[in-house]
């Protein structure tokens, strides 16, 4: 009789473990016909108070011990990195480690748009031992998802992982594309004195600013950063509509 590898058992252990996780707190979990050979195992559609919604992410999920490192686990990108970044649907890796605690994630399509920020090829996804998912973590991580899929819709989740940042609800993040097509984001949070330029020339390092940095000659500049006239116009008008909420945040009202 043909002998099933120990391999499909470790992997299929794995993948029940994640799926089990997602139902048992409501989740909508399809699994991918050949999944293994297309780089995503699950698709999984978060559901919020009994309703569906128009949240989804992708899971490619890895069993056993071969991913093991000092600190956690690393998933091979393969031939499957530009797909990872640059899907539809956020691609997660979860690595299913039952002597090490059970299930540990990452977010792979950020950690590729970071690397590609920095002009850099990545190999593997890195996935901390810190980076826990089970049952008293998974709240938390459903909303860090939901959270990043917003600004995903809204265009600004790609440059967001770029940056290596996290916008929150509350913040007021305004886009911007020069005429070579670079694009640049203004980042207010709440009650911060400070706002934060993200730009592409910067190789998306956050850049701390403000209104009183910015001048139009004899160069268009903010600090040290040199602009063109259409950039500095631009961040003239960002800090002058978001003045209101650079407020103290007793002042502010968030609702």
């Amino acid at each position: 009789m043909p002998k099933v590898p120990e391999s499909r058992r470790v992997g299929r252990m794995a993948v029940n473990e994640v799926r089990a996780l997602f139902e048992r707190h409501g989740h909508i979990v399809q699994e991918v016909d050949g999944g293994n050979d297309h780089g995503e195992d699950l698709h999984v559609t978060f559901v919020q108070d009994g309703e569906r919604t128009a949240d989804s992410v992708a899971v490619q999920v890895k069993g056993g011990v071969s991913t093991r490192t000092r600190k956690g686990h690393r998933v091979r990108v393969g031939d499957h990195g530009g797909n990872w970044r640059d899907g539809s649907l956020p691609v997660l890796c979860v690595v299913h480690d039952p002597e090490r605690g059970g299930l540990f994630w990452a977010n792979a399509t950020r950690q590729l748009r970071r690397a590609d920020a920095l002009r850099k090829t990545l190999k593997s996804i890195v996935v901390s031992r810190e980076s826990v998912l089970d049952d008293d973590t998974i709240k938390a991580f459903v909303q860090i998802m939901r959270d990043s899929l917003v600004w995903e819709r809204q265009g600004v989740g790609r440059w967001a992982d770029m940056a290596d940042v996290m916008f929150t609800p509350n913040d007021i993040v305004k886009p911007f594309e020069n005429e070579y097509g670079e694009p640049m984001i203004f980042w207010q949070q709440p009650g911060e004195p400070l706002a934060v330029l993200l730009h592409h020339d910067l190789d998306w390092e956050p850049v701390h600013v403000q209104e009183k940095m910015l001048r139009f000659d004899p160069i268009p500049m903010i600090g040290t950063v040199i602009l063109n006239s259409a950039e500095a116009h631009w961040l003239m008008g960002c800090f002058k509509s978001t003045e209101w909420w650079r407020r103290p945040v007793e002042q502010t009202d968030l609702s």
